[in-house]
């Protein structure tokens, strides 16, 4: 099914004005990308982006102002196409007659706001990209752990979801468990969900399905959170080789975002919750640019450096 949006979602999630055409709301939005026109006032259609919402500010409204009832009439009843979603109007600015009348022709609602078009830009571009962005299905559990957001991975059965439980009885919170929709908001974000059905679920071997947010309150689950870090639970094994360090620099792409990775061990007797808290609150700490590994290598050299010289001033005394 491809990904879209009708103009009565946008017009709900963007707190958007309804100037004109409430019977034709169910017109849907299938790009992020949004249109200023300013050569289709000058008269210029061969690249007209009719499948974009049309935002029309001071600046658009102003040079319409200078153009004659004639030109008005054809330039607006050529923008009014039938793949034309919406237009948006900002700043509290009046309809131009002659699109409210080519726009009611092709049953195109026109939608108004008080704020700019600066600001009507970037909230309705950051609601559609949310929206339409591709999305891929992922299996593991994703966490919020003091605003690190974490997607735990793992073979079936290696205690994901027990683990994230334990992590939501700590204080943290819950965005998906078994299945993780995510999209790259951008090419450095990456931003998880849980589908529509598994919306603060989760499945815990031997007891079933629980509603975290019945359990636990509202304040234990997220609708959605970026994805900081992915912590990887591998079954122990002997021959097993895990980072002692911290100095191997894991990442995995997803969607074409780089995120940092860490393997954790699973074995009897690990607190895996608060393992995974760990990892978080390093990464935090890594962010701020404090790396303990750094500061284990300059006390390692420092102590070498140390027990060097006392080698030598012992020859010098014998």
């Amino acid at each position: 099914m491809p990904n879209s949006v009708t103009v009565q979602e946008l017009v709900e999630k963007v707190r958007l004005k309804v100037l004109q055409g409430e019977d034709y709301l169910d017109r849907p939005i299938t790009t992020s990308d949004i249109s200023r026109p300013a050569l289709e006032f000058a008269g210029y259609f061969k690249h007209y982006p009719a499948l974009r919402i049309q935002l029309l500010g001071i600046t658009e409204t102003s040079f319409a102002k200078d153009l004659t009832h004639e030109k008005m009439v054809k330039y607006m009843t050529k923008m009014c196409t039938p793949q034309t979603p919406c237009f948006v109007i900002s700043t509290n600015l009046p309809i131009p007659a002659e699109l409210k009348v080519a726009a009611e022709e092709a049953h195109i609602p026109i939608l108004g706001t008080h704020l700019t078009s600066s600001q009507t830009l970037s909230n309705m571009t950051s609601f559609l990209l949310g929206r339409l962005a591709p999305r891929k299905s992922l299996h593991g559990v994703q966490v919020d752990i003091n605003g690190v957001g974490v997607l735990i991975t793992g073979d079936s059965g290696v205690g994901k979801s027990e683990t994230a439980l334990e992590l939501v009885r700590r204080g943290h919170r819950l965005v998906a468990d078994d299945r993780v929709e995510v999209y790259a908001r951008d090419e450095q974000t990456l931003i998880g969900s849980a589908p529509a059905i598994l919306e603060h679920l989760m499945e815990i071997r031997g007891i079933g399905i629980i509603d975290v947010a019945t359990l636990y309150g509202t304040g234990a689950v997220m609708p959605n959170d970026k994805i900081d870090l992915i912590v990887h639970l591998e079954t122990w094994t002997p021959d097993a080789k895990f980072d002692r360090l911290g100095d191997r620099g894991d990442t995995q792409t997803i969607q074409g975002v780089i995120i940092p990775k860490v393997s954790v061990p699973v074995k009897i007797g690990r607190n895996l919750a608060i393992i995974i808290e760990s990892a978080a609150m390093n990464y935090r700490a890594e962010t701020m640019g404090y790396d303990a590994t750094e500061t284990f290598d300059r006390n390692l050299n420092k102590l070498i450096k140390e027990n060097s010289a006392r080698d030598s001033k012992k020859k010098d005394q014998q």
